[in-house]
């Protein structure tokens, strides 16, 4: 069964800067596994996006809202990929994280 994983990253930088730091975070992840049949769509308005990853036949899709204090994200994985759930969400609280700090 799919499974929906939702994290919460606070921070304590502006809605632009936060937004920077994921466009920059986000590109990077994209350069990264360009080349290896992974198809990766995103979509901004204003601060939220909207995407989708696809490889092997399998698709995760997403939806991520930078506000003032805190970028919410929520990952619907496919069935696939759900006993992994508990495992990618502490991945992305700790990558979040470290993109987010205020420096």
């Amino acid at each position: 069964m799919a499974e929906t994983v939702t994290v919460e990253i606070p921070h304590r930088l502006t809605k632009l800067e936060a937004r920077q730091r994921l466009e920059g975070g986000l590109q990077r992840v994209h350069e990264q596994v360009a080349g290896r049949a992974v198809n990766v769509e995103q979509e901004w308005s204003g601060d939220h996006l909207d995407f989708k990853a696809g490889m092997m036949g399998q698709t995760i899709s997403g939806r991520l809202d930078v506000e003032d204090n805190v970028v919410k994200l929520e990952l619907d994985l496919p069935w696939l990929l759900a006993s992994l759930a508990t495992t990618i969400k502490g991945r992305l609280q700790k990558e979040g994280t470290l993109l987010l700090e205020k420096k």
